[in-house]
């Protein structure tokens, strides 16, 4: 997910750092960008997920997803404040 969107995540990493130091600055730029980044995230959880929810494996489903966005939020803290008012 990283490596294929590269230019993405550091330009997001770099706003996302900016908006944790000045919210009130950064809020517009950092819901702009953070929009493009959570639609990447939530794609690449889909492709993550959809196999196992057909499977047996189902209810390891939510799981999976759990632990995939914890470690979304290690790279992004603020990740779920994209888009709050």
């Amino acid at each position: 997910m990283t490596e294929e969107n590269k230019e993405l995540f550091s330009q997001f990493k770099m706003i996302h750092d900016q908006y944790t130091l000045d919210p009130d600055k950064w809020k517009g730029t950092f819901n702009y960008e953070g929009k493009k980044v959570q639609d990447v995230i939530r794609d690449w959880e889909r492709r993550l997920c959809q196999h196992s929810e057909r499977g047996k494996f189902g209810v390891f489903s939510e799981n999976l997803s759990d632990k995939f966005w914890s470690e979304v939020r290690k790279m992004f803290p603020k990740i779920d404040y994209i888009g709050v008012t």
